[in-house]
């Protein structure tokens, strides 16, 4: 199949996430044409995930990977001699793509492996929970994302972090009257932004953003109520981290520990390059679906951005790379 022409096909329908069913859809049709036997796995209104597996084999030992959903917004595919840009192009339809050559090849060789589409990744991973009670026993999970087709050892976690200071409104022009609830936030972000974070060997360090703060009435009165969501990128366990935080804000506002996803370590295979992905992906929630493999074409430098796009020779490229390591894991 022409991964470069399935990529486009795929860009070019909109699946900003909540709205994955198109493409689904279209998914569903091109894998039943292939020969697949592909099931729908609701997950919440008209949204589903796709599992397709060779009628050969409904329990196969290597399961392919991604997700279906993009960030906004929508941007229609075009392509040049090297790239094929679009929204998805990297993240993660081209990948989608390069599954789907990979899996053709090796079921043409008599290796026959499942594909899982799921939607939600860029919110809630809300597909791959669901997917999670529904898995079929296989060995090997190779979750795509893109890694410039260099196998991820690691993956970074995430802690979402909401802070809320309160105050006590007055007139602006007596201050002393009230309490400024952005004034504690802005000490306790202040702390926060200083406080020493850790590192770990071969990973790098634990990071930090600052990613929304809202709060106050109006210019000419005293704030009562602000609030800041955090994200601080793991590099290991966080019950230090949690301490030290709550610790630094101390009653400057209450913490609110709302999502973690953990930091990962992955099965590397021999002589392949590797790297360490900064970001978080579906695996931590799709434990039930075999030991996992971090790996995609493109670059997640150039993911969620208006120029987003994937080099050609890496779609070719990833397809290989998909065969080959199915087959060290399967020894075949």
């Amino acid at each position: 199949m022409d991964v470069v022409a399935v990529t486009r096909k795929l860009v070019d329908i909109e699946s900003i996430t909540g709205n994955e069913s198109g493409v689904g859809e279209a998914l569903a049709l091109e894998l039943a044409g292939l020969g697949f036997r592909v099931q729908k796995m609701a997950v919440e209104d008209d949204r589903f995930n796709l599992l397709a597996t060779s009628p050969e084999e409904a329990h196969p030992a290597v399961v392919f990977s991604t997700h279906m959903d993009t960030v906004p917004p929508f941007i229609p595919s075009s392509e040049d001699e090297t790239r094929v840009y679009g929204r998805g192009a990297c993240d993660a339809k081209g990948i989608i793509a390069v599954q789907v050559a990979a899996a053709e090849k090796l079921r043409r060789a008599g290796i026959r492996v499942g594909l899982l589409f799921v939607v939600g990744e860029e919110r809630d991973s809300t597909g791959a929970k669901i997917a999670n009670e529904q898995a079929i026993g296989a060995r090997f999970l190779i979750n795509g994302e893109p890694t410039e087709n260099r196998l991820a050892v690691a993956s970074k976690g995430t802690l979402r972090v909401e802070l809320v200071a309160s105050g006590r409104m007055a007139h602006s022009a007596y201050p002393e009257l009230g309490e400024s609830a952005i004034d504690k936030l802005i000490v306790a972000l202040t702390r926060l932004r200083a406080m020493p974070l850790p590192a770990t060997e071969g990973i790098g360090p634990c990071t930090f953003n600052i990613g929304l703060i809202e709060g106050g009435r109006a210019p000419n009165v005293i704030p009562d109520r602000a609030k800041a969501h955090l994200l601080y990128r793991l590099v290991g366990p966080t019950e230090e981290l949690r301490r030290q935080i709550v610790a630094t804000v101390g009653e400057l506002a209450k913490v609110d520990f709302y999502l973690e996803i953990p930091f990962m370590r992955f099965r590397s295979v021999d002589g392949m390059p590797s790297m360490v992905a900064a970001y978080t992906t579906d695996i931590p929630a799709l434990t039930n679906w075999g030991e996992p493999l971090l790996i995609g074409p493109g670059s997640i430098h150039v993911a969620h951005t208006e120029g987003e796009y994937v080099e050609k020779s890496q779609l070719t490229e990833a397809v290989e790379l998909y065969c080959g390591i199915t087959r060290k894991l399967v020894g075949g």
